[in-house]
């Protein structure tokens, strides 16, 4: 991809991010002129940029909009709802478009049709429908026909109708057509009836080529890119692989997967539990790795029944499965609800101040540098060693001053705005509460609030299951509020702040609240807990069943809940952020769910500990205290062990046994002990030794290891040595 349409795909999405900002401001406040000149600015700008890379059918369906809104610019009569939604579907489709571009760099082969219905859309003329067997389809038809067996692998059908005059400007028709790759089939035809012998000119091309290919319509379009108004190009549905086997599952990812079944198949060793978790993870990672997202996603589900059920065969299957061919497509996303894809950005756009500080802090380490150097060159010619102590000793001072502060404004340059992830959600409240028949606004503070790139880019899924939440169960129809003395709108308060190395994102709702005997009752019901330590529970502790897998208060499965996953995940992608959740509630007045998030994720501070012979890392946010806990403290219960600390009794896992490493020698008096904190509860992981406290760049966990449980990720130590840092959570759980 040329380095223009780098740049214009950056400035698109943020003129599409504008416009779709000021058409939502625009609803709420129909007569705002600024906003509406914003709007149109945005999209006559995202049009122009279109036409500069030759994307013709967006630029036409943005220059559709164009019209629209000057209309209104013009005239007095403010936009309504359903128009706004009109040029939103357009906002939609541009983005559609862009992903488009940014995986292929062109336009689908469908983009003429999408810029026809949009053009209609916003003008208000209907759509007419499918038309029934014409010129197009027909063509298809015939060249599908004529191929007989040949056409059943075709993915696309092409027909290029070269421009009569092509010769005079140097093009060769046949150039690209003998370029095309999975040719299948091939017809030539005439563009009209032939005249005469006497009036024909050998310099007008008269041909229109037709043709079959086995590859998807994506890996045709480039050979067209100076010629796209004189080629159609149809998608077909080609065979039930889309992919090949020597593309979708090469030797090496089957080799990985036939050697997870090989893992499963020994049931009855010691261990089988560990080995369906390793298999099941690797599998899925291998899938990832190549590009199977279907059949990652199916081997995923199978872990976690095979887990439940405590049965290898489920995983086993499908592996299997994954080694036959691709899984089927899964369903489409709910309809009413934009599509909302996750992907990681690829640029950032940085303050040149911070640049400069970093120019600044590599001149003051090259002078450093200099120093040292000078110092070792005075000790070679045998200079006065204490003299060259203390100056190396000086040396490292500032050498370590200077590498904090370079550790700290590289960080910085990392850093997003928080606005960057609740840009994202207006458009989903609009679309999620119009279809339960609500009327919320969201109102959002902080959005200036800066976090680390990892943070507000993992933030998107937590925060939308809690706004659906709040939609959802949480606002109460339109009929209770206004028996409630409650406005007949209702309001959600997205709000960021910045407290000390800490960012917390707080999600307000002003509906009923959560009623805690009412997730006591759902609590019993699902089996999650038993009727006697749900009563035993105080309201607080009640309130924290709501995070536990498979809690749900719907009673009815819908597109937005039902199923029993939800808060969960919140709680489980938080904590891997290394952050907590609190939730409060007040019947009637409505919940808040508070995110607690680390302002950084790049830099921990760890914790030493020795184990069966090796070095490992714990978070120390994770780490309550260290104690020496003597061995006639320690109670057997049942399998497990335990000890009392200051009058609480705490779990007590060895690191050594759940690493599967034996005891070295005979175990000492007392045992050294971390007690990790877990939310409200506290574990103890026994461990040979205590090290040191020192600050990491932590790397996670790639390739077929990502995933890993119980590994957060690894990070090099000063003598070369790797060190593992734990996931305790995942290991005391």
């Amino acid at each position: 991809m040329n380095e223009l349409l780098q740049q214009f795909l950056i400035e698109a999405r943020e003129l599409v991010a504008q416009a779709t900002e000021d058409l939502l401001a625009l609803e709420r406040t129909p007569g705002d002129g600024a906003r509406l000149d914003s709007a149109f600015r945005a999209v006559h700008t995202l049009k122009g940029g279109a036409g500069i890379v030759d994307f013709d059918a967006m630029a036409r369906a943005l220059h559709a909009a164009e019209d629209a809104l000057a209309q209104f610019r013009a005239g007095a009569q403010p936009m309504t709802s359903a128009q706004i939604g009109d040029y939103l579907a357009c906002l939609d489709q541009v983005v559609q478009w862009l992903d488009h571009i940014e995986a292929t760099g062109a336009l689908p082969a469908d983009a003429e049709t999408g810029a026809a219905a949009i053009e209609r859309r916003v003008h208000g003329i209907p759509d007419a429908g499918p038309p029934a067997a014409d010129s197009a389809d027909r063509w298809v038809q015939s060249l599908l026909e004529a191929a007989g067996t040949e056409g059943e692998a075709a993915r696309t059908a092409l027909r290029y109708r070269p421009d009569p005059d092509c010769f005079f400007r140097g093009e060769d028709p046949l150039k690209p057509m003998a370029a095309l790759p999975g040719l299948l089939a091939l017809r030539l035809e005439p563009a009209g009836p032939w005249p005469a012998p006497e009036e024909l000119d050998p310099f007008t091309c008269r041909l229109v080529f037709l043709a079959l290919l086995s590859q998807p319509p994506e890996a045709v379009a480039g050979l067209f890119e100076a010629m796209r108004d004189q080629v159609d190009l149809v998608p077909l549905g080609g065979p039930q692989t889309e992919r090949p086997d020597d593309v979708s599952l090469p030797p090496p990812a089957r080799a990985l997967l036939d050697a997870q079944i090989r893992l499963l198949a020994d049931l009855g060793a010691e261990g089988a539990s560990g080995r369906l978790s390793s298999a099941g993870r690797v599998a899925v990672n291998v899938l990832h790795r190549i590009g199977a997202g279907p059949q990652a996603d199916t081997v995923s589900r199978a872990l976690e029944a095979s887990e439940q059920a405590n049965d290898p065969g489920i995983l086993s299957s499908a592996i299997l499965l994954a080694l036959a061919g691709p899984a089927a497509p899964e369903d489409a996303e709910a309809p009413g609800v934009p599509a909302a894809p996750e992907t990681a950005a690829r640029t950032l756009r940085i303050d040149v101040e911070r640049i400069d500080a970093l120019v600044k802090l590599t001149g003051e380490l090259t002078i450093a540098k200099n120093a040292v150097g000078h110092l070792s060159r005075l000790a070679q010619k045998g200079a006065d060693l204490p003299t060259v102590a203390a100056g190396l000793k000086d040396q490292h001072a500032l050498l370590e001053r200077l590498m904090d502060e370079l550790q700290g404004a590289v960080l910085r340059l990392r850093v997003l705005p928080l606005r960057q992830v609740f840009q994202r959600f207006p458009r989903l409240v609009r679309e999620i509460s119009a279809g339960l028949g609500k009327s919320v606004q969201l109102v959002t503070e902080g959005e200036a609030t800066e976090a680390d790139k990892a943070i507000v880019e993992a933030l998107f899924e937590p925060l939308l299951h809690v706004i659906r939440n709040a939609l959802d169960h949480g606002i109460e129809p339109e009929a209770r509020r206004i028996a409630a003395g409650k406005p007949r709108r209702a309001t959600v308060l997205l709000r960021a702040a910045r407290q000390g190395e800490h960012v917390v994102v707080e999600v307000r709702d002003d509906g009923g609240g959560i009623d805690v005997a009412r997730v006591r009752q759902t609590a019993v019901a699902r089996g999650i807990a038993t009727a006697e330590a749900v009563a035993a529970l105080s309201d607080a502790e009640a309130l924290d069943l709501i995070f536990r897998p498979g809690f749900s208060t719907a009673e009815t499965v819908t597109d937005l809940s039902g199923r029993g996953v939800g808060m969960d995940a919140v709680r489980a992608a938080v904590t891997r952020l290394g952050g907590r959740v609190a939730v409060e509630t007040s019947p009637d007045r409505g919940t808040t769910v508070r995110f607690t998030l680390p302002f950084t994720i790049m830099v921990t501070r760890v914790m030493t500990v020795h184990a069966g012979g090796q070095a490992f890392g714990i978070p120390m946010d994770m780490v309550v205290e260290t104690v020496r806990v003597p061995r006639a403290r320690i109670v057997r219960i049942g399998a497990a062990e335990a000890f009392a600390l200051r009058n609480r009794t705490v779990p007590l896992v060895p690191l050594t046994g759940v690493l599967g490493e034996t005891q070295n020698g005979r175990p000492t008096a007392d045992a050294n002990v971390v007690v990790i904190g877990m939310g409200a509860q506290l574990g103890g992981l026994e461990v040979d030794g205590l090290g040191e406290r020192i600050d990491v760049i932590l790397q996670p966990l790639d390739g077929i290891l990502t995933g890993m449980r119980g590994i957060a990720g690894t990070t090099l130590l000063g003598d070369g040595r790797v060190l593992l840092v734990l996931d305790v959570q995942e290991m005391l759980r």
